[in-house]
């Protein structure tokens, strides 16, 4: 039996002698495991076709009400790690890890539970709540820790912390990929849409047979390729896309590797330096040589000025992170279709994870010599700059240069996903300029509740500014239907276009392809907008750090 007394902090205080870098390990294999939430948008696919599998099913969940469950799992990890930070001070590094792990892979077998049972609150419940809060566990676990192990690269520090965060995605997305292929089976087929005669009841598609309907979803090529079939007809709730498997199997993975990894955390002796470093005497600009308790630093508005830049940052990317996939695919998929791919795009969410990561250690590593001011000046300078690009690039897409305008998509996301990781990165070792290194794993945990913010405003405004603008897009290119060419292909009169829409048998790429030639795809703008509010958000946040001054000395911390 586990013996409680080893992993509290009095029982890892490192001896003399001790390698420091034995810790960054550790730190970086909790944080790949839990980093794989920013691959979440591999699942997406799946989830939203668990009961259809080739296709989107009537009573399958829809995107919308899938992103939702990453948004809860980082409010989760915000709150999680608001109070784990004044937790994490008491118990120390190894405990917290330890929870952490009982949370993040046990929330993995209750979403599997959910996903079998298709109920999708128990998928909320357990990936969601009971992962997110492991989530805020694993990530506070490691940060103050490393700035004691570090006081000469404070910067260099939390970038070594929070770097697996960023890179988790990068093992996770083809992980998960490949695991929801293995698993993966193929429904019933019945036959081709010609030679099957169907009947569509309240914007569902059946195929009578023996004086029932059976459910049926309508597979293009490409959909059921991806499953090994022909494009058809194929039975509702007769496959399996694998996910129900693939959570099982990585909540059982993640919770041994983050056990394992918890047991190799040490914390330094009280007052214990590198050797041959000292303290500078003239400490730089905005760097405090004085510490702030926890609740003291809330009353300043250092604390709410770095709140609002974090949240800020990180909505203006935690939105897009959530549906790169879909995003890309949206966008490039019919003016490129030979190079926008499935694969394409999931190599596109990899590269997501790996500018994240590299940023993190770049941006974090580099305030430690321009200062955590002049980086953040830059991260929201020259990203509100690169998201309103996004939107010329995509019209360009629909012209004369589309593999241009994928090359400059794909160079602008990737620096603005290293400034969101090195956003992350940074804000740690700002807080410690501010408000000394005693408290700084609390503060940082507090502070972590803009994630929380942000892991709502994000998805919230991508989502529904996305769902508006396919409305819209949908009803402009109803119009220019011919009647005749919609009852052909959906069975059921233009007239119930909103039924046919809800009960997804018509979609935006669907209705597209009934248009008269030369019409353009609207899939190219439904982000438009989002792109214009992230910049704007960038601009807010640029304020906040602008009017930065050092914490009055009123309230230093002078006591014990």
């Amino acid at each position: 039996m586990l013996n409680l007394s080893s992993l509290k902090k009095d029982a890892i205080i490192a001896p003399n002698g001790f390698n420091r870098w034995r810790v960054p390990p550790a730190s970086i294999a909790i944080h790949l495991c839990i980093g794989s939430v920013y691959a979440w948008s591999v699942f997406n696919p799946a989830l939203t076709r668990e009961l259809g599998v080739v296709a989107p099913a009537a009573d399958d969940w829809s995107l919308s009400a899938v992103v939702w469950i990453f948004s809860v799992a980082i409010v989760c990890l915000g709150l999680a790690a608001a109070f784990a930070g004044k937790w994490l001070e008491d118990v120390g590094p190894r405990m917290v890890g330890v929870a952490a792990a009982l949370l993040w892979g046990g929330g993995f077998l209750v979403g599997a539970w959910g996903i079998s049972l298709h109920k999708l609150w128990l998928v909320y419940l357990g990936y969601g709540v009971l992962g997110g809060c492991g989530l805020g566990l694993g990530y506070v676990s490691p940060v103050s820790t490393l700035i004691r192990w570090f006081p000469d690269r404070r910067g260099m520090a939390t970038g070594m912390a929070i770097m697996g965060f960023g890179g988790g995605a990068m093992i996770a997305a083809p992980l998960k990929g490949w695991l929801l292929r293995f698993y993966a089976q193929t429904p019933e087929f019945i036959g081709t849409e010609a030679a099957t005669r169907t009947v569509t009841e309240n914007g569902r598609l059946f195929v009578p047979n023996d004086g029932a309907l059976i459910e049926v979803v309508s597979a293009s090529v490409q959909q059921a390729a991806a499953f090994g079939g022909e494009a058809g007809l194929y039975v509702v709730g007769t496959g399996d896309t694998g996910a129900a498997a693939t959570f099982l199997t990585l909540g059982l993975a993640y919770f041994s590797v983050m056990v394992l990894a918890a047991f190799q955390y040490r914390v330094p002796q009280k007052d214990w330096r590198p050797a041959g470093w000292q303290p500078p005497a003239q400490p730089k600009a905005l760097v405090s040589a004085h510490n702030v308790h926890i609740n003291q630093a809330m009353r300043t508005p250092q604390f709410w000025q770095l709140w609002i830049m974090l949240c800020f940052n990180v909505t203006a990317g935690i939105g897009v992170i959530g549906v790169a996939k879909t995003m890309m695919s949206d966008i490039y998929s019919s003016s490129l279709p030979g190079v926008v791919t499935a694969a394409f795009a999931s190599t596109y969410v990899l590269m997501i994870s790996v500018f994240n990561m590299l940023g993190r250690f770049f941006w974090a590593s580099t305030s430690d010599f321009i200062g955590r001011r002049a980086t953040y000046m830059w991260f929201f300078t020259l990203g509100a700059a690169l998201y309103l690009t996004l939107p010329l690039l995509a019209n360009v897409s629909e012209t004369s240069s589309p593999l241009l305008s994928l090359i400059g998509f794909y160079i602008v996301t990737m620096v603005i996903f290293s400034m969101y990781g090195g956003g992350f990165a940074t804000i740690p070792a700002y807080l410690a300029d501010m408000f000394g290194t005693l408290h700084v794993g609390g503060i940082h945990g507090r502070l972590l509740t803009a994630w929380s913010t942000a892991g709502v405003l994000g998805p919230l405004a991508i989502t529904s500014l996305r769902e508006f603008s396919t409305q819209q897009a949908i009803g402009e290119l109803a119009l220019k239907i011919d009647p005749a060419a919609f009852m052909a292909k959906f069975g059921a009169p233009i007239s119930q276009l909103s039924e046919l829409v809800e009960a997804r048998t018509v979609t935006l790429a669907k209705l597209w392809e009934l248009a008269p030639a030369g019409t353009p795809d609207p899939s190219s703008g439904l982000y438009n907008s989002t792109m214009y509010a992230m910049a704007g958000l960038l601009i807010v946040g640029l304020i906040a750090n602008l009017v930065m001054r050092p914490v009055d000395p009123r309230h230093h911390h002078t006591g014990e």
